[in-house]
């Protein structure tokens, strides 16, 4: 397969994706060295699923991050644009539902949901600003958003070691474990170009959520920023008519 480049054209990410469907959960629990259930709980927790919401996780993949908002009266989707993650995710998942879904140009109604989230997929989005911008527009004023993604190391001590992680020992684990290492080869470039914490978070705000906060995870490799949706403002009612008064005659 052909490794899709930080152009991020769609068609090439998708197939990319398609091609290391079926071993990508694995190929990610050992190279994040188990650390992604963890951070799937902790985003879980951020998105708070109460039962009578209905809740969007994009970028969901083969629905690992989908099956951890699965509660009693919550209803799940689970959205993506790579056709062999969501056929494998129906597969192993058959109590979620997974709909094709471009980050770019989702298939959802206005206001449709109390939640959405995207763990490790807003950084293979080709244009991030009308990828928020959808984001809000499916979420219900005061709903949710949430996003787990790569971003940047906190301690200047582990900053050096973690980004030869990235660049030399990464590929040559996926080398070793992955049939497709050209997927994860694509992986350590996009995360080092990636804006970090505090830039993420602006990119949230503008897209029009409030109360916008992060928590770095594992030393800032993982950042998780949650908002709120600004609800829209009442129009402003017409000013009553009032009665003409009468001059009194002098």
């Amino acid at each position: 397969m052909s490794k899709a480049d930080l152009a991020k054209k769609p068609a090439e990410v998708a197939a990319m994706f398609d091609g290391v469907a079926s071993t990508y959960d694995l190929t990610n629990a050992l190279l994040s060295f188990g650390q992604d259930r963890r951070w799937r709980a902790i985003v879980r927790d951020a998105v708070d699923p109460q039962s009578g919401q209905k809740i969007l996780d994009l970028a969901a993949g083969t629905g690992a991050s989908s099956v951890a908002f699965a509660a009693p009266g919550v209803k799940v989707i689970a959205g993506d644009f790579s056709e062999g993650m969501l056929a494998v995710g129906r597969k192993r998942h058959p109590e979620i539902e997974f709909v094709f879904a471009d980050a770019t140009n989702l298939p959802f109604k206005d206001n449709e949901f109390d939640a959405v989230t995207i763990s490790f997929g807003l950084r293979n989005v080709v244009n991030v600003k009308k990828a928020l911008a959808e984001i809000n527009r499916v979420t219900k004023p005061g709903g949710r958003i949430v996003i787990c993604e790569f971003s940047t190391v906190t301690s200047s001590l582990l900053s050096p070691f973690y980004n030869f992680y990235l660049k030399r020992v990464l590929p040559a684990l996926s080398n070793l474990g992955s049939k497709t290492p050209e997927a994860y080869s694509y992986l350590s470039e996009s995360i080092l170009a990636w804006p970090d914490q505090y830039e993420l978070g602006k990119k949230i705000t503008k897209a029009g959520y409030r109360d916008v906060q992060f928590r770095n995870l594992t030393f800032g490799v993982v950042a998780v920023h949650r908002g709120l949706k600004v609800a829209a403002k009442p129009a402003a009612k017409p000013a009553a008519n009032k009665p003409a008064t009468k001059k009194s005659a002098k």
